[in-house]
């Protein structure tokens, strides 16, 4: 593997861009990289401008890019019990540890290094085909930062002939994805002294029966739900995932708050899921205003990412199958922005270095052979990229 794939990574892992803090320190080094290839990038930011996307191009201004995305957040290590720091590479045994190193900053740093190969191309004017760079934040949260930048892709008229999503996939093709979706539950009943719990309402107790109920229902998906054997988790799935509420044990709790999520199959209409959670949560309401007329229970959707399937049988699959010769097509329990492109009508595949089961944990790990894997990959894709254009739009 060429040294400056590690250089860069090691960069990279130094921001730390957990997904409650800024990218911009990142982002800013970024654009800076490709400033000095003589590369131009453009911005897009969130709200209060403390985070951004960013976008380059190598190549014809006016042919569809080839776009090989990557999210620039990584998620938390607090309570991780982490045997270095996680913002600073560790190479030992083969592997580089650190925070984001699989999940997803390892594919980055391979484009990186890969891109003044592309230039080099490109000024020979042997580049048949545009190729981009887009990096994008808060998709750990739940894909925040990249409909932003596709927004400003088609605003600016750029076209897609195909999307790259490189999540680590151990460099196999990835062409169908599960969606998420995150519904906060606040439940409010009425407070009142432990001694007389029969003139309160119990919140925890109200939404620990809906929460029941959740899990029933996702038993039941389990047992009885459509399957696609495609998948590694071949059924929808529902669970809690946090909850919050009450004060001490002597009050019966006004409040009680929890989130929980569903991952759903292409093609499957979350209204199938929520709709025997809120006809049951309307039923637990009507018993509680028989004791406290001010009772709520209330739903806020809070993450949408969408579930994600590459459209058979065309040119954009025949690519990614020459590019990945002897591979078969795996979908995916886990959620990334390949189903907020498709969406958009960009042609996508997830494909990247390292693996799934070592992100989010502590000693998150990338193999050094994945990283020079992925280079040879970008290698073969060069080759390509001077032979023809990736498909006609």
């Amino acid at each position: 593997m060429c040294s400056t794939v590690q250089q860069i990574l090691s960069r990279l892992v130094a921001f730390d861009t957990t997904s409650h803090r800024s990218n911009l320190e990142l982002i800013t080094w970024v654009e800076r990289y490709l400033a000095d290839l003589g590369v131009e990038s453009f911005l897009t930011y969130n709200d209060d401008a403390s985070k951004a996307n960013l976008f380059a191009r190598i190549g014809s201004p006016d042919a569809p890019v080839l776009l090989l995305s990557g999210h620039s957040d990584v998620v938390p290590v607090a309570g991780q019990a982490w045997q270095s720091d996680p913002f600073s590479l560790v190479e030992q045994e083969g592997r580089y540890y650190a925070r984001g190193a699989a999940d997803m900053k390892g594919f980055i740093a391979c484009v990186l290094a890969w891109l003044p190969r592309v230039l080099e191309l490109n000024a020979a004017g042997a580049l048949r085909q545009p190729v981009a760079l887009a990096l994008s934040f808060d998709e750990e949260v739940g894909c925040l930062g990249v409909p932003r930048l596709i927004h400003d892709l088609i605003e600016r008229g750029i076209q897609v002939a195909g999307c790259i999503v490189g999540e680590p996939t151990e460099m196999r093709p990835v062409v169908a994805h599960k969606g998420i979706a995150h519904f906060r539950c606040h439940v409010l009943g009425r407070a009142a002294h432990s001694s007389l719990t029969p003139q309160g309402v119990n919140a925890i107790e109200f939404a620990a029966r809906l929460i029941s109920h959740i899990r029933k229902l996702a038993d039941a998906e389990a047992q009885f739900g459509s399957r696609r054997p495609l998948y590694d988790v071949p059924y929808a799935t529902l669970q809690t995932g946090t909850i919050v509420g009450g004060t001490v044990p002597n009050i019966v709790p006004r409040e009680c708050e929890f989130v929980f999520e569903c991952r759903s199959l292409p093609g499957e209409n979350l209204d199938r899921f929520l709709g025997p959670i809120y006809e049951y949560a309307h039923l637990l309401l009507a018993e509680m205003r028989v004791v406290a007329a001010e009772a709520e229970i209330r739903f806020e959707q809070l993450v949408d990412c969408r579930p994600f399937e590459a459209e058979q049988g065309g040119a954009w699959l025949d690519y990614i199958a020459e590019l990945n010769v002897g591979m078969e097509n795996q979908a995916v329990a886990y959620t990334t922005e390949a189903g907020c492109f498709a969406t958009a009508g960009f042609p996508s595949v997830v494909l990247g270095p390292g693996s799934i089961e070592q992100a989010h944990k502590p000693n998150e790990y990338i193999e050094v052979s994945q990283l020079a894997a992925c280079s040879d990959w970008l290698e073969r894709l060069l080759i390509i990229l001077s032979r023809s254009a990736v498909m006609s739009k």
